[in-house]
């Protein structure tokens, strides 16, 4: 278990930290086809760092369920661009990928984070890679692939199932050479999850938290969220988002994934205030 970190990627986790979603793909499930082109993708990342955002998550394969891979060649193609770019403005830049090769060229363009969907398991080449470069990384629980993780979504207990497997896979990452300190924990919403299995695994949020390392929510904009709220446009589940994302919260998480920047620092800065305690 790792000790409950002060500061992660450079950033105090005194308080909740925003990454902000920017995928560079032409079939994300909410936002794709929207910052496809380089420039446009560039202009949407100044304006989330504007917003607030702590860190950039910048992505150029889709994962919702059903997408068809693309190489690493063709990702790369996307993404490294916008992340030269962006890291010259100095934000804290996240390569959303699953493949090492994307992982090697990403940093040496300026990322300082890996967040991989499958813990470092797709590419037989990534955990040594991780291991190798000393940068922080995002393991994220998921079952599967794009293409079949929905037939997967069976559990005895989502929570406990989902935390041991999540756990399991850092302990490949330590036994790879991957330092503690440099480990978040994602568990993974939508990902092999169905429905109530998501709400159920939310509100354990505080069993992730007590690993120690820092926890990444990533919940934006969600299926189960369109369930939650009534809302089939995933464009539209920002308040939703917004709800969930201030529950998770207040049990503990440090890092929230989102589209809407600008409304959730908002809140979250309220949150701070309303929860802060006084001396009298």
């Amino acid at each position: 278990m790792a000790a409950s970190a002060a500061s992660w990627a450079g950033l105090s986790l005194a308080r909740p930290l925003v990454m902000g979603i920017l995928n560079v793909t032409p079939d994300s499930f909410s936002d794709g086809g929207s910052h496809a082109a380089p420039h446009a993708a560039i202009a949407a990342g100044s304006r989330l760092l504007a917003e607030g955002a702590d860190i950039l998550d910048i992505g150029g394969e889709s994962t919702r369920p059903g997408a068809i891979p693309v190489t690493p060649a063709q990702e790369q193609a996307r993404i490294l661009p916008v992340i030269r770019a962006l890291a010259a403005q100095g934000a804290v830049i996240s390569a959303d990928t699953r493949n090492a090769a994307t992982m090697a060229a990403a940093l040496d363009a300026g990322a300082a984070i890996i967040n991989d969907i499958s813990a470092l398991t797709h590419d037989a080449a990534a955990l040594p890679l991780v291991a190798a470069r000393g940068c922080k990384v995002v393991l994220m629980h998921a079952r599967g692939t794009p293409a079949t993780m929905n037939d997967r979504a069976v559990y005895d207990d989502v929570a406990g199932d989902v935390l041991a497997e999540l756990l399991a896979a850092r302990d490949r990452a330590l036994a790879g050479g991957v330092r503690a300190e440099n480990i978040a924990l994602d568990p993974g919403f939508g990902f092999a999850k169905r429905g109530a299995q998501n709400v159920a695994l939310l509100r354990a949020t505080a069993r992730f938290v007590a690993t120690g390392h820092p926890v990444l929510i990533g919940l934006s904009r969600k299926q189960f969220l369109g369930a939650l709220s009534g809302e089939a446009e995933p464009a539209k589940r920002d308040p939703a988002s917004l709800a969930a994302g201030l529950f998770a919260l207040g049990l503990g998480a440090h890092i929230v994934r989102v589209h809407d920047v600008a409304g959730t620092v908002q809140a979250f800065h309220v949150w701070r205030i309303l929860n802060a305690r006084y001396d009298g």
